[in-house]
């Protein structure tokens, strides 16, 4: 009788517990082996004891940061695929991310099928997709993140993140009340 091949193995690095449970729990419906951790120390625990083929990495968790837990998890297993999962969108990050050791970069919200795609191009040989330039995001897209940044940055208060961003209180929360940009 023909053994059963092994689900392929997956870590997913966030901060957000709930975005990381749903991510888990959608990873885990499409027959993957799901882990999870919090940040960066507890992501190099699972990587020494199951060695998964992907790790999707949240850029900004508190304590060790996603750009500092990517080139750790280089350095363990040059073999896995690494990609980085964020918010917070920028060309500089994506190519400080780069350098650093991961092999693709998706902005937030990304779902499990576009995060499968992306794994899937980038194990297929012969594929462009590890060398293609990244598409830069619209300026829409990057005052959206921004404004996310700064509120976040001020602890949820929208008067703060206004006096910051040098607007008016309603024109932030005019903007805010919109679906962010999709690309």
């Amino acid at each position: 009788m023909a053994e059963a091949a092994m689900p392929p193995r997956v870590l997913v690095v966030d901060d957000d517990e709930v975005f990381r449970a749903r991510l888990c729990r959608a990873l885990a419906q499409r027959n993957w082996d799901a882990s999870s951790a919090g940040g960066g120390e507890e992501a190099l625990k699972v990587v020494a004891t199951q060695s998964p083929e992907l790790a999707l990495v949240d850029l900004r968790m508190p304590g060790m940061n996603g750009l500092d837990l990517v080139e750790q998890l280089r350095a363990a297993d040059s073999s896995m695929t690494i990609i980085v999962l964020t918010g917070y969108g920028s060309i500089p990050t994506t190519i400080a991310a780069m350098k650093r050791g991961a092999d693709y970069y998706l902005s937030k919200p990304a779902d499990a099928d576009q995060i499968l795609a992306a794994y899937k191009r980038l194990r297929t040989p012969g594929d462009p997709v590890p060398n293609t330039p990244v598409e830069a995001p619209s300026l829409a897209r990057v005052e959206w993140e921004h404004m996310q940044r700064v509120i976040a940055d001020s602890g949820g208060n929208i008067s703060e993140a206004a006096r910051k961003l040098r607007i008016h209180r309603r024109s932030l929360q005019r903007k805010l009340s919109k679906y962010p940009p999709t690309r």
